[in-house]
C-alpha cells in the first residue's frame, strides 16, 4: 500500500470549467494529472429534493499531503456550495508511475 498517493475525485456541472481548473492544479503542481469524465449522472438529495443531474468528474492522481490545499482551492474556485472533492487512497500500482506522481507534485 502507499500512503502517500492518493486519487481526488472532483464533480462539477460544467466541463469546461473543471478541465480548466485539472489545468491549474497541474501547472501549480498539485496534481501530476487529471482524467476527466465529459458527462456523468449524478443523483443526490440536496435542500430536501431529489436531484438527477449531469456534471462532469475528473480524477486527480497526487499526493495525500497535498489534498487539504486541493480542497481549498475548490472551496474558493467551484461554483458549487458544497463541491464534491474526496480523496481515495492508492492501494498499489506500477512503482514508476507512482512515482511519476511524487515527482510532478510539489515544489
Amino acid at each position: 500500500m502507499t500512503d502517500d498517493v492518493c486519487e481526488v475525485v472532483i464533480t462539477a456541472a460544467d466541463a469546461e470549467w473543471l478541465a480548466g481548473f485539472t489545468r491549474r492544479l497541474v501547472e501549480d503542481r498539485l496534481a501530476a494529472c487529471g482524467h476527466t469524465g465529459q458527462q456523468i449522472r449524478s443523483i443526490y438529495r440536496w435542500n430536501g429534493k431529489i436531484e438527477d443531474d449531469a456534471e462532469a468528474r475528473v480524477a486527480l492522481h497526487t499526493r495525500a499531503a497535498l489534498v487539504p490545499e486541493i480542497v481549498a482551492r475548490a472551496d474558493a474556485e467551484h461554483a458549487y456550495d458544497v463541491p464534491c472533492v474526496i480523496a481515495l487512497p492508492v492501494l498499489a500500482g506500477n512503482p514508476a508511475y507512482l512515482e511519476w506522481v511524487r515527482t510532478e507534485t510539489g515544489a
